[in-house]
């Protein structure tokens, strides 16, 4: 005979029980914030034997075909609800933010490992939900017009290895308070990772709401499965985190996309910084996750005035200098000619990797706790173009604060990214906010600030440079929808 587990027992129990007391017809009375005419659904465990998917498909014609059905449930509930969802999401990141994110490590095997459970536990921080949603009116003499932000449907989603999880966690909760579902093509090399976070945010949402699949995730991606998610006629919304190559094929592919692309954020520092404290913000930012981040300090600019006293601030702060010569010889190791767009790219085993593992390609040695390794370099020189995501920071020396902002403005490579400044004259901070033209413009703190982390305002893992939307929102995963009453309803 089949034993029947406890748990499940208790779960329907009390659903039994629910049901009864609240004389709904099976259906919880509704919450402070909750509307009667669409009340919260009792929880419904996952029968013994069910069909339950939690996000987790091979096909992508089957992943959307889910995701429909999913997102039209969806839609049926109150805003309470989308929040709940939303809520159980960010939950799951915080509670469980050192398994997922060592899971995360030992299947990426890049970046610096304290810092993945960080990620999570910032996106459980800051992912925003229903609260951000808005609604405008106007009214006049010839009645009154309503304008909402209403959802796309499906999303179709590409996420990147070097933050799998906490990419698409984020973008779940974004899309979710905006009334869609998502399907998911994770880089294969957090494929795991993305699906086993993607079950534990189904399951959670199914066993509060009784939806499944809100988050569905091809858990074995490939190329042409991206493809298909470009292509499939129920997709009318791609968000994409990535490279210039799925960037361009998404903005190739008819449908509206919210692209995430690539970065090479430049700091410049000039002779009236505050130099330890650029030094110490400059480490930080660098450093985080082994300078995986998009938005991290990728090379830097200094004015000859201070340059000594710069480096020297550098090595107080705790980085680890290398010889212009250990710099180029680094380079022919970690960096690769002929990439995408033309710019030099990071060999891919060193991606992520520790300062200590790099250091030793050139016999150096890094301290056990050094973050950071930077040296002098030409405005050419490969670290300085490619897009390294390494903690090696290269310094350029400038002749004028000018000449520092026309190198950054070059090796920024116009993708509108990110820019960093350490300063205390307006004027410079103007005149190099103005001729960078990104996303993400930061001064006298470190990169990171700029995507809330330090600083003011919100934050996201999908930040949209190349296409104009800039740091997600919920409302960046909506399209607007207009209402009218002709000459009624204005009661002035």
């Amino acid at each position: 005979m089949t034993q029947v587990d406890d748990q499940l027992v208790r779960q329907m129990v009390q659903t039994v029980l629910e049901n009864v007391q609240s004389g709904w017809g099976g259906r919880i009375s509704p919450q402070a914030g909750q509307s009667a005419a669409a009340p919260v659904t009792a929880a419904r465990p996952a029968a013994v034997g069910s069909a339950n998917k939690f996000g987790q498909f091979t096909d992508v014609g089957e992943a959307v075909a889910a995701a429909e059905a999913a997102q039209r449930a969806l839609m049926r509930r109150s805003l309470a609800q989308r929040e709940i969802a939303c809520d159980l999401i960010r939950q799951i990141c915080i509670k469980q933010a050192d398994r997922l994110g060592k899971m995360e490590y030992e299947e990426t095997r890049i970046g610096h490992p304290p810092h993945k459970p960080e990620k999570l536990v910032l996106v459980g921080s800051i992912a925003l939900g229903v609260e951000f949603m808005r609604t405008e009116c106007f009214s006049g003499d010839h009645g009154i017009t309503l304008e909402e932000h209403g959802p796309w449907g499906v999303i179709g989603v590409i996420t990147p290895v070097t933050h799998s999880l906490p990419t698409l966690a984020n973008n779940a909760v974004n899309m979710i308070a905006a009334g869609n579902s998502l399907v998911c093509n994770p880089h294969p090399g957090g494929k795991a990772v993305a699906a086993h976070g993607a079950k534990l945010f189904n399951q959670a949402i199914y066993e509060k709401l009784g939806i499944d699949n809100l988050i569905c995730v091809i858990t074995e991606p490939t190329l042409e499965s991206a493809r298909e998610i470009f292509s499939h006629p129920a997709i009318r919304l791609l968000s994409i985190t990535g490279g210039p190559g799925v960037v361009a094929a998404a903005m190739k592919s008819g449908k509206r996309a919210v692209c995430a692309g690539p970065g090479n954020p430049p700091v410049v520092v000039d002779a009236s910084a505050n130099l330890d404290n650029a030094a110490r913000c400059i480490v930080e930012g660098t450093s985080y996750d082994n300078n995986l981040l998009c938005i991290s300090e990728k090379e830097a600019y200094v004015v000859a005035e201070v340059w000594d006293r710069m480096l020297a601030a550098m090595e107080a702060a705790g980085a680890c200098r290398l010889t212009p010569q250990q710099m180029d010889q680094l380079a022919q190791v970690c960096i690769q000619p002929g990439g995408e767009g033309g710019h030099p790219v990071a060999v891919r085993k060193f991606v992520g990797a520790d300062p200590q593992v790099l250091a030793q390609q050139v016999g150096a040695t890094a301290a056990a706790g050094c973050r950071l390794l930077f040296g002098q370099t030409g405005p050419d020189h490969p670290f300085v173009q490619a897009e390294q995501m390494m903690p090696v920071l290269p310094f350029v020396k400038c002749d004028t604060f000018e000449q520092a902002v026309g190198y950054a403005k070059q090796a920024e490579h116009g993708f509108g990214h990110t820019a960093v400044i350490h300063s205390r004259l307006v004027d410079h901070m103007t005149y190099m906010g103005k001729e960078m033209d990104t996303t993400i413009f930061v001064k006298n703190g470190p990169s990171l600030a700029g995507d809330s982390s330090g600083g003011e305002g919100y934050g996201s893992y999908s930040i949209a440079c190349s296409t104009g939307e800039g740091i997600a929102t919920p409302l960046t995963y909506t399209r607007l929808r207009r209402c009218v009453m002709v000459d009624n309803l204005r009661i002035i």
